[in-house]
């Protein structure tokens, strides 16, 4: 069964990540992920390196992966 942490080592290693959190139960995960390679992307962008980043492993062993996608000014300027 796959775990947070192999998702998370999965986007970490095909995508530059400043703050990379993931939190799931094998099968559905949650993903805070901020990187400066989302400048200037949009949402659905950014999704699209995130899934590009997990390969094939989201067709195979991830069923399910929310996002929260936010370059390092975005995250800064959310934690106030």
């Amino acid at each position: 069964m796959v775990t947070p942490e192999d998702v998370r080592n999965y986007i970490a290693a095909g995508l530059e990540c400043e703050l990379l959190e993931v939190a799931g139960d094998g099968h559905h995960f949650e993903a805070l992920i901020v990187s400066p390679g989302f400048e200037g992307l949009r949402p659905v962008q950014r999704h699209q390196l995130v899934y590009r980043a997990l390969g094939e492993r989201m067709r195979e062993e991830i069923h399910a992966l929310s996002m929260k996608t936010l370059t390092p000014a975005e995250h800064a300027a959310a934690a106030g």
